[in-house]
């Protein structure tokens, strides 16, 4: 189903009026946009992994931002910015990481826009830096950087609008990210969720990076109460999982495969 300008902004009003703009895991927007294509073949898969992208679109100007496009869904999220009449002005990075290995690239050239990161990230091909506590403003939507090393030592996690916080692999829902590889800090991670996320108001909105049990949001408040990684703890954290090794593979595989072509 295509949807002309006034399906959308009605979509926007309906379902986001509070924040003033379309926000939305894009696999939400494609199960409800395309018939007959099921949510779970649209995410952002790798192995185990759920690491959905976010778009965010300003419905005055029809201009969007994506966070965190992955190379494997490029022609996806083209295809989803066309139907829904938008001009994709950023692709914004949580971090730089093996586990989801960014479409920003591609996407540059297809649309022409910027790419944004973290300032401490080591991407030379970026656009923007950006500071902790610097502001993207794309129409009404503000997009404030919050720095919370410690899943890598270069992550921004962002607050939309004041009521939303992306945390990408900071924080999860009851859980957080792994720092046990690739420049991870435990006791940094543990500071930089209780100092800089859950001092945010009770009412923020919380969307992860992954998630491994289909929950899409929390509250700062439910995770500050309940998150079992930070309750009752210290600095002193740990984190099992499963080796990494995989993630490393990938990722060197696919710089082999940019060197190459």
């Amino acid at each position: 189903m295509w949807l002309n300008t006034l399906c959308l902004k009605k979509l926007m009003q309906r379902n986001y009026s509070r924040s003033g703009c379309y926000f939305q895991p894009i696999e939400a927007v494609l199960s409800r946009t395309q018939k007959g294509v099921k949510r779970c073949c649209l995410d952002n898969s790798m192995t185990e992994n759920r690491a959905p992208t976010l778009l965010i679109a300003d419905p005055g100007s029809h201009r969007a931002l994506l966070v965190d496009p992955v190379l494997e869904q490029v022609e996806r999220d083209f295809k989803l910015l066309q139907e829904l009449n938008l001009t994709l002005s950023f692709c914004v990075e949580t971090h730089i990481h093996a586990d989801h290995i960014t479409g920003t690239h591609q996407l540059q050239s297809k649309t022409g826009c910027l790419s944004v990161v973290s300032e401490q990230a080591l991407a030379a091909c970026a656009n923007h830096y950006l500071k902790d506590g610097e502001v993207l403003t794309l129409g009404d939507i503000s997009l404030k950087a919050i720095a919370t090393p410690g899943h890598t030592d270069n992550y921004n996690a962002y607050l939309v609008n004041r009521n939303r916080v992306l945390t990408g692999d900071a924080l999860f829902i009851r859980g957080c990210g792994r720092t046990d590889f690739q420049s991870g800090d435990a006791g940094t991670l543990y500071d930089s969720v209780t100092q800089k996320l859950f001092t945010l108001p009770d009412a923020t909105l919380v969307y992860p990076g992954h998630d491994y049990q289909g929950l899409t949001v929390s509250t700062i408040e439910e995770e500050r109460q309940w998150n079992p990684r930070f309750m009752g703890r210290d600095r002193n954290l740990t984190f099992p999982g499963k080796s990494s090794n995989a993630y490393v593979v990938r990722a060197v595989e696919y710089l082999a495969r940019l060197s190459i072509g």
